[in-house]
C-alpha cells in the first residue's frame, strides 16, 4: 500500500459543494481512528469568478489566474496532487495541470472511466452550460466510447436554474424540474445520468438518490482521492 498523501483541494467552486466533498471524503474512508482519515489542505476560493460566465460570454473575468494561484500554493504548501471540486472548471484543467508540478486529478476522467467500468453505455450529461458548450463530457464520452446525450435548450435551462437560483441560493433544488430532465433521458434510452455539475451531487444527498442510474462525478472524486491517499474507501 502507499504512504499516506496530503490532497490539496482547488475548492469554493461553491462552497456548499466543497464541505459536501470533505464530508463525503471523511464518510467514505475506512477509518477507526483519526489518524486513519486523509491529510488535507483546502482553498475555499469563494470570490473565483464564475466559470459559466467566462465560458458563455457572459463575464470577461478569467477565473484562470486565481485558480493556478492556488493551485501553486497549495503545491508549496506541500500536497502531493490536487483535485478541483467543480466539474466546469476543468475547462481550465490543462492550464493548472501546467502550472504546477504535482499531480492533478481529472474528475470529467475520473467519472466516465467510472461508468464505462459499472457497464453504462448511453449517458444523459447534466452539467453547467459552460460546460455543455465546451464538450467536457461530451469529448470524454468519446475518448472512453460511451453514447451521451445532451439537453435541449429547455431543459438545460431547468438544470440551470436548480443550480444556480436553487442550490447555489441555498434553496431546495426543483425536484420536478429534475424529474421531467430524467423521464426525458430515460425515454431516449440513457442508461445513466452524469451528475455533472458538484451542486447536482448535493442534490442526490438531499434527496437519497442513491440509484445506480446516476453517476456522482464528486462522490467519484471523493472515492479517487482516498484511494491515491493510499487510504482505504469503505465497502
Amino acid at each position: 500500500m502507499e504512504t499516506s498523501k496530503t490532497v490539496g483541494v482547488i475548492g469554493g467552486l461553491g462552497p456548499m459543494a466543497t464541505v459536501y466533498f470533505y464530508d463525503m471524503v471523511v464518510r467514505l474512508t475506512d477509518a477507526k481512528i483519526d489518524q486513519d482519515h486523509i491529510d488535507m489542505i483546502i482553498a475555499n476560493r469563494a470570490t473565483t469568478p464564475d466559470r459559466t460566465d467566462y465560458i458563455i460570454g457572459k463575464s470577461d473575468k478569467n477565473p484562470i489566474d486565481i485558480l493556478k494561484k492556488d493551485a501553486k500554493k497549495l503545491e508549496d504548501y506541500g500536497t502531493d496532487f490536487l483535485v478541483i471540486t467543480c466539474n466546469t472548471a476543468h475547462y481550465f484543467y490543462d492550464e493548472i495541470k501546467e502550472s504546477v508540478n504535482i499531480p492533478v486529478i481529472n474528475i470529467i476522467e475520473e467519472t466516465i472511466k467510472s461508468a464505462k467500468k459499472d457497464g453504462h453505455k448511453k449517458l444523459g450529461i447534466l452539467a453547467t452550460t459552460g460546460n455543455v458548450k465546451t464538450s467536457l463530457y461530451q469529448n470524454m464520452c468519446k475518448k472512453y466510447g460511451i453514447e451521451f446525450l445532451v439537453l435541449d435548450e429547455n431543459r438545460q435551462q431547468y438544470i440551470m436554474d436548480i443550480i444556480y437560483k436553487d442550490i447555489k441560493s441555498g434553496k431546495s433544488a426543483n425536484m420536478d424540474k429534475f424529474k421531467d430532465v430524467i423521464s426525458h433521458l430515460k425515454d431516449n434510452e440513457c442508461d445513466g445520468a452524469i451528475l455533472g455539475c458538484t451542486e447536482l451531487s448535493i442534490l442526490k444527498n438531499d434527496n437519497n438518490l442513491d440509484n445506480e442510474f446516476y453517476i456522482d462525478s464528486l462522490e467519484v472524486l471523493a472515492i479517487r482521492t482516498i484511494e491515491s491517499c493510499g487510504k482505504k474507501v469503505k465497502i
